[in-house]
């Protein structure tokens, strides 16, 4: 059990620094830019450190015997969870409004496609820890 919750914690925090990583390059290459989403975070170590220890929470997730033989699937159906909480109660918490649309009309297909790739590489950490 203490491998199962190790893997599945430190996959989602591995996931985290993955996915913070990716949104902090998007905005200094302008790319999020390019696609009218204004959202281009500082890359700080109190704002790495929450969304590590976040990705780990919730990719404690992978515990549950879920789409065990689809590792990408799985990653990308678990990391809907803390996208829906990015779009419904975070971003909106912000002041940036349901969906985080403040920050430009594609943000929320920004937040499900990084979120995708933070859920794959956790439930591939996951899949190797086991």
């Amino acid at each position: 059990m203490i491998r199962k919750i190790s893997g599945s914690f430190t996959g989602g925090a591995i996931g985290g620094l993955v996915d913070s990583i990716n949104i902090v390059l998007l905005g200094k290459l302008g790319i999020t830019g390019l696609l009218g989403v204004s959202m281009a975070p500082e890359f700080t170590a109190p704002w790495l450190y929450k969304r590590m220890v976040w990705g780990g929470i919730w990719m404690l997730l992978l515990m549950l015997p879920l789409w065990e033989k689809r590792t990408m699937f799985r990653g990308c159906m678990l990391s809907l969870l803390p996208s829906a909480m990015m779009l419904f109660m975070v971003l909106p918490g912000m002041g940036k409004g349901m969906l985080g649309l403040g920050f430009g009309t594609l943000t929320p297909v920004v937040v499900v496609v990084l979120n995708f790739i933070y859920g794959i590489v956790a439930a591939y950490w996951y899949k190797a820890t086991k």
